[in-house]
């Protein structure tokens, strides 16, 4: 619990200060990029969260391949080499991106059904979401899973709408568990 407080402390920081220099979206392109990359390359996960390479290892690795960022974003890498918290970088870019997604009334939104959607429900789900969060623009990520069976698994904001089969299994599993019947 404490990383992700750091980290959403870090991220505050790096919007205020690349909001007073003029550079939030060249900052938010550059941490939008660093977690892609992170999320995408194990070998950078455990190099940054290895307790046996040191920081300025960490610190030259994080430069080398982030060699065309901006020097706000260089000088937050050096902050937490300083502070010995690369391994908040992961969790720094996700708040960091949420944080100005939601300054700018941008919603991310996943859904996942049993099949792929077409292309009216995609368009009937994004005017839901826009209707209840009364957001600007909402960025949806589709995902198909066999195991929900059918129906939808649908997640915004802290919200999730189970509608899937599987999930409504689940529900009566339980509703039986606590119930025994004779």
């Amino acid at each position: 619990m404490t990383g992700i407080l750091a980290a959403q402390r870090y991220a505050k920081a790096l919007m205020s200060l690349a909001v007073g220099n003029d550079q939030l979206d060249r900052v938010s392109a550059d941490l939008r990029t660093i977690h892609l990359t992170i999320a995408d390359s194990k070998d950078l996960r455990v190099v940054l969260r290895s307790p046996v390479i040191k920081n300025e290892q960490k610190l030259a690795a994080l430069k080398a391949v982030f060699s065309e960022v901006s020097q706000d974003t260089t000088r937050l890498f050096d902050v937490l080499a300083a502070n010995n918290r690369i391994d908040l970088l992961e969790q720094i870019t996700r708040a960091f991106v949420k944080q100005v997604d939601q300054m700018k009334g941008v919603t991310t939104a996943s859904v996942t059904t049993a099949v792929p959607i077409s292309e009216e429900m995609e368009q009937k789900i994004l005017r839901k979401i826009k209707e209840i969060t009364a957001s600007n623009e909402v960025v949806l990520t589709k995902a198909v899973d066999e195991k929900l069976l059918g129906g939808f698994l649908l997640r915004f904001n802290d919200l999730e709408y189970d509608a899937s089969i599987s999930g409504k299994f689940n529900s009566l599993q339980h509703i039986f568990k606590q119930n025994a019947y004779a």
